[in-house]
């Protein structure tokens, strides 16, 4: 069996990096002023540079047709649901064919930092965090089927919400995903939030399941050094 091949970033060879991981095919990263650019902005037309070879590669018609809608969607989402000290995003783009005719699939991958009021170790921080920022809610708001794991990079926590989109946000009336994993950083003063949201809640263990992956290729320590 060939060997797995991965993309190196430049942002992981950076020194100020503190958290590095990887994405499985399917990802494009956007930069997150792009996603919420207006039409015809500079950076609008940096959103459809980025995309290009993924619409490039869709046969004309009509699933290109519902990528791009479901793309619109995508950046109401993002408008609608800002993500405070977000440091990364990328468009999840996959084929749902469980109706008889592939139709894409869409999410948000986020990361974020949280910080936590003091600083605290391990899985204190884990569920602090996860207490702090979906305990917290109510009703549709609250975190459910909250899992405590030991993750490569540490104990962490994953949970879920499920929601409606607020009135006047120009979203569908359909439930949105949120899944959450809250990893914290050694130092114990910050957790770093990976989260994916998608309106595709039928898939909801696909996702939560490819959102477990996703924790478990998460380091505070850069990989790429070499010890004798």
């Amino acid at each position: 069996m060939p060997a797995p091949r991965y993309i190196v970033e430049d942002s992981a060879r950076d020194p100020r990096t503190d958290i590095w991981f990887a994405l499985p095919s399917g990802f494009t990263e956007l930069p997150l002023d792009v996603l919420t650019a207006a039409h015809g902005s500079p950076d609008a037309r940096r959103l459809g540079d980025a995309l290009a070879p993924v619409v490039g590669a869709m046969p004309e018609g009509e699933y290109r047709e519902l990528f791009i809608g479901e793309l619109a969607t995508a950046q109401r989402l993002l408008l609608a649901r800002p993500v405070p000290g977000a440091v990364h995003c990328s468009l999840g783009l996959h084929r749902d064919g469980s109706r008889g005719r592939s139709r894409p699939l869409l999410c948000l991958f986020t990361v974020s930092w949280q910080g936590v009021g003091r600083p605290l170790r391990g899985g204190v921080a884990a569920g602090a965090a996860t207490r702090a920022g979906v305990l917290a809610g109510t009703g549709a708001e609250r975190h459910t089927r909250v899992e405590y794991l030991d993750m490569p990079c540490g104990p962490a926590s994953v949970s879920e919400v499920l929601s409606l989109p607020a009135e006047g946000a120009g979203l569908p009336p359909r439930p949105l995903l949120q899944v959450h994993a809250h990893l914290p950083h050694p130092e114990g003063k910050r957790v770093a939030v990976l989260t994916l949201t998608t309106a595709a809640v039928a898939r909801r263990a696909q996702y939560r399941g490819l959102l477990d992956r996703l924790a478990r290729l998460v380091s505070f320590e850069n990989p790429l050094v070499t010890t004798p």
